[in-house]
């Protein structure tokens, strides 16, 4: 049985630390679904097509890894594409705090699949999309927190 892991959330831009979390993944999964979760509540800054269309670059040829957008419930996305894992980064204890209530409700909606948390390289624990966001609307230089030869213009 193939080792499916969705890696959700908003990518709001994806950031070289939302990278590392999956490359270091790829040593644990047979294919990783970087799935962009669409919620009609939140403005993005990036359209849904600019964000797949960054992610999808930052793995160019890499073929464990695809890129999909979802609407709904995290575990019904993963049902639907055989997955038994949901990828998270953890950057902090903030992150911890945040992501361990999620998972435990992830896992009472559904026992079958496993959340698994991978602690963000060092070099990256400051790195997170609001932050990337805010520099870049500011006109701030945001080369070094997104993948190599990435740019967010439209």
């Amino acid at each position: 049985m193939k080792r499916i892991a969705v890696f959700p959330g908003s990518f709001d831009p994806f950031t070289v630390g939302h990278q590392n979390i999956v490359l270091r993944a790829m040593l644990m999964f047979d294919e990783i679904i970087v799935a962009i979760g669409e919620n009609s509540q939140k403005k993005y800054m990036l359209s849904l097509e600019k964000r797949k269309a960054i992610i999808a670059d930052a793995f160019k040829g890499v073929e464990q890894v695809k890129v999909e957008s979802y609407s709904g419930l995290t575990v019904d996305y993963c049902n639907a594409e055989e997955a038994k894992f949901i990828l998270r980064g953890l950057r902090n204890s903030r992150d911890l705090d945040f992501e361990q209530p999620i998972a435990q409700l992830n896992k009472k909606l559904d026992d079958s699949i496993e959340t698994v948390f991978l602690v963000n390289a060092p070099e990256f624990s400051a790195i997170n999309s609001s932050i990337v966001r805010e520099i870049y609307l500011n006109g701030g230089d945001v080369s070094d927190f997104l993948p190599n030869g990435i740019k967010l213009e439209e």
